[in-house]
């Protein structure tokens, strides 16, 4: 039986639960009630409920917050909260709805460019708010664009329905780019130098076709970033940028607004290496195979970058020793007094810390595994910051991001780490069109498509077709860099080119084929290319009235002289053969009209070459494309024959070596040779053997110099070609004193010195199919008397000398924005004059006082 204090304490629970239950269902249905008393006006296209959401959902439940909350939301013009008799009266102005968005009077920059910037939208609100920013936005875009002077209005077209079209109206003005560069602080290297650094440029007279006078921020902090490695490349360890400040000035009428930057640094002193030393606190260290890695040597110049160099060096070494923990840390003692810094290189036990993972993040283009192969680690190796700030650089330097970013965050465990790789794609792209000219093919131009992240595998691809007055062509590339998932660059071209060599010799060649070639780098500087090329070459003598380059041999009709049929002459039936002789001074007279030599005439037809060879390539240079300091060497053997006509072993060498000899004064000395031999004891191939002119020796024309055929009158058609060459160049370059630098125009005195010798090809020819050689002396010598002969000679009589060809010049070289451009005027010191004969000097060597080159890229 229950007790009295039992049922009081049940009934008592009862009443609880009966109260709640009853306030629970008060709230609901005060809820309900309050929804309900929401009364909403002046809505057309916004659904109520949608209105009284943003009324319920305010956290203080307050009339003002509700207001602000609904004009923050964009859809109307107009909010009013009241209470009246109990209830809430919201009444709103909806704003209108967008129609379309048009842009006026934008030419410099694209419509889709405005139209990914703005906020404003077909088919979504009109704001003021929105409209005000949008032109705020526009304005930023021309400022980046290098007009920040660009005026930006606005104005609507109502349309029924509450709909309004919105006009952005843009004067762009004038261009305003950076009108000035300065740099306050520096005693060590001129403004001049430290502006050659930068891409950014000051206004010129080429302002209408380069962009790199526009002023970008983003821009400029990366120049800044290139000044600061110079000087640290180049000794001063205390260098820093101490300010940069960006100013719009207004001029005067009449002269030009724009930006000036004002860059304030601070050098400090030049340090030398006092003392380098390797401090290894691992035990069992073998620190003798480290001294192999240490890129600085004690007097040199201080160099940060041999200082990374060995760090990644040292780093790697120790790994392959087992030592994955291990860390370099760099330390340098600066001694200001001796203006010394001894560097020290401290190999310790790092945190014993493992890469748990790996995300690679913001590629919408570019695979994950381009950017994971250029790592050196992988989930589950040991972390290290040194291959992890390598790979940073790495992928810095493959074109393909805007930005990248490396980051690490904690992993599950304190031993764990996750890095984190930041990326923006950028286009890779490019669609180019390339004219030209130049004293040996004349007037070019090339079209070209290139990609070097295709399909976002990170492989190079490029199709290009070349078309002139003396030249046509087209190749074709494909660039695999990580063959096989190794660091190969593995590839293969195709390719076609017609050459019409009239004008220096005459006859054509037309060449196709293709070559695979495979890329393995052996260090940081030094290279091996695996080539094999199979090619066929097509030799042709034109043969026409325009150019009767071979009718020696093969008559015109109507046009060559010939001897009637029946004809004797030393014993010989010649009748229908050309006549030939030196003294009938008519266009019809073989011998005279430009025939070409027996050696070619020999030659013609179609050679198939099946070549195989390696290039060996070393490089210090600090700029590839402009380089001032550091060596570039290159070898080349070439074996012929697996397959094939030809049938040779060839090998091609040279070597340049730059130093700044003052500021922006760089001197260079070239050497180069070349030497090709037969494999199988027959006479090369006319084709095979090297033809050089000005590339060897300006002040020369093209195939002007080495060896010649003297039996023939014509010079232009008697280069057979050589065996061996050598030549050497000394240049200095320097600025043109008054020209603005950034116009990129320099100076150059140069002298060339060098040979072409060794004609290692056929000597007779039977042309007319007879058993007899035209020309041939008894003792099998080429010998005759070209005035007599009558007949043309069906031998090489050759002059080849090895005297040592030399020049003096001076250029002008332009790095346009539409290309490089040179100008060489050379004046020959020494020269092969030939012989002299009673029908003229012959064999002399061809003089080309003048030489142009350039190509533009658009």
């Amino acid at each position: 039986m229950m007790s009295m204090t039992g049922k009081r304490r049940r009934k008592s629970v009862e009443r609880a639960i009966v109260l709640v239950a009853a306030a629970a269902a008060g709230v609901a249905l005060g809820g309900a009630a309050q929804a309900q008393q929401i009364v909403v006006q002046g809505n057309s296209r916004v659904d109520s409920d949608t209105i009284r959401s943003y009324v319920t959902g305010t956290a203080s439940g307050s009339a003002e917050e509700a207001r602000r909350n609904l004009l923050a939301s964009g859809m109307f013009s107009e909010v009013r909260v009241a209470q009246s008799g109990g209830r809430t009266v919201v009444t709103v102005r909806e704003n209108n709805l967008i129609n379309r968005v048009v842009f006026e009077g934008n030419k410099k920059v694209e419509k889709a460019t405005l139209e990914g910037i703005v906020e404003a939208k077909a088919r979504g609100p009109f704001s003021l708010n929105i409209i005000n920013a949008d032109m705020q936005r526009i304005r930023e875009v021309y400022r980046r664009a290098g007009r920040g002077g660009a005026k930006v209005s606005y104005r609507t077209v109502d349309l029924p329905n509450g709909r309004v079209d919105v006009i952005y109206t843009i004067d762009e003005g004038d261009k305003t780019g950076i009108v000035a560069i300065n740099f306050v602080g520096n005693s060590a290297y001129s403004e001049g130098k430290l502006r050659d650094l930068m891409s950014s440029s000051e206004m010129n007279l080429l302002s209408f076709i380069k962009t790199s006078d526009v002023y970008d921020p983003d821009r400029i902090a990366a120049d800044l970033e290139v000044v600061r490695r110079y000087y640290l490349k180049n000794g001063y360890a205390d260098f820093r940028v101490v300010n940069a400040d960006a100013r719009y000035v207004e001029a005067p009428e009449g002269e030009k607004s724009g930006w000036v930057i004002t860059v304030t640094v601070e050098e400090g002193a030049q340090y030398r290496v006092g003392a380098v030393a390797i401090d290894s606190r691992l035990p069992g260290l073998d620190t003798s195979n480290l001294e192999g890695e240490i890129r600085a040597s004690v007097g040199d110049v201080y160099n940060a970058e041999d200082v990374e160099k060995t760090l990644t060096g040292v780093t790697t070494q120790i790994a392959r020793q087992g030592y994955p923990f291990a860390q370099v840390r760099p330390t340098g003692q600066r001694d200001r007094a001796t203006q010394q810094v001894s560097l020290g290189f401290v190999v310790e036990d790092g945190p014993r810390v493992y890469v748990e993972r790996i995300n690679v993040r913001g590629n919408t283009r570019t695979r994950d595994y381009v950017i994971r192969r250029e790592l050196d680690i992988s989930e589950g190796d040991a972390y290290n910051r040194v291959l992890t700030d390598r790979a940073e650089r790495r992928l810095n330097g493959l074109g393909f991001f805007k930005k990248v970013r490396f980051s690490n965050e904690p992993g599950s465990a304190p031993d764990r780490v996750i890095i984190n790789i930041d990326v923006e794609d950028q286009p890779t792209g490019s669609f180019s069109v390339a004219g030209g000219y130049s004293t040996q093919d004349g007037i070019i131009g090339e079209v070209s498509v290139s990609e070097s992240n295709f399909l976002g595998r990170g492989q190079y691809v490029r199709v290009a077709g070349t078309g002139g007055q003396y030249s046509r062509g087209f190749d074709f590339s494909f660039t695999e860099p990580y063959f096989l998932g190794y660091r190969l660059a593995a590839g293969f071209d195709a390719f076609y080119k017609y050459s019409d060599l009239t004008r220096y010799s005459r006859y054509e060649t037309t060449v196709y084929g293709g070559q695979l070639r495979v890329g393995l780098p052996i260090t940081e500087e030094f290279g091996v290319t695996l080539r094999y090329s199979l090619y066929n070459t097509e030799l042709t003598i034109p043969n026409s009235i325009k150019r009767p380059f071979n009718d020696c041999s093969n008559p015109i009709p109507g046009f060559t002289n010939v001897y009637p049929a029946g004809t004797i002459l030393n014993g010989q039936n010649v009748g229908g053969l050309s006549v030939y002789n030196f003294t009938t001074i008519n266009q019809g007279n073989c011998a005279l009209n430009g025939e070409a030599s027996i050696a070619l005439k020999g030659s013609t037809g179609n050679t198939l070459t099946s070549l195989a060879g390696l290039t060996l390539a070393y490089s210090t240079l600090d700029n590839i494309g402009s380089p001032r300091n550091g060596l570039y060497a290159e070898l080349k053997p070439d074996v012929a024959g697996l397959g094939g006509d030809s049938k040779f072993f060839r090998v091609t060498g040279e070597a340049r070596y730059y130093k700044e000899l003052w500021e922006d004064v760089v001197g260079f000395i070239r050497f180069q040779g070349g030497h090709i031999s037969s494999l199988d004891g027959n006479p090369l191939r006319i084709t095979d053997q090297f033809f050089l002119g000005p590339s060897l020796v300006r002040g020369f024309a093209p195939n002007g110099i080495g060896p010649r055929d003297v039996g023939i009158a014509d010079s232009r058609s008697n280069a057979i070609g050589g065996s061996t060459y050598v030549g050497g160049t000394l240049e200095v370059q320097f600025p043109i004193w008054g020209i603005p630098r950034d116009l990129g125009i320099k100076g150059a005195v140069f002298a060339d010195a060098g040979t072409l010798f060794g004609y290692h090809g056929r000597r007779t020819f039977n042309v007319n199919g007879d058993a007899f050689i035209n020309g041939l002396a008894p003792g099998g010598v080429c010998s005759f008397n070209a005035l007599t002969i009558g007949v043309e000679p069906e031998c090489v009589n050759v002059r080849d000398n090895a005297k040592i060809r030399s020049s003096v010049g001076a250029s002008i070289l332009w790095n346009s924005p539409l290309g490089p451009i040179r100008f060489d005027y050379a004046y020959a010191l020494t020269k092969d004059e030939g012989i002299l004969t009673q029908y003229g000097r012959v064999g002399k060597d061809q003089i080309q006082a003048f030489r142009f080159s350039g190509g533009s890229r658009f």
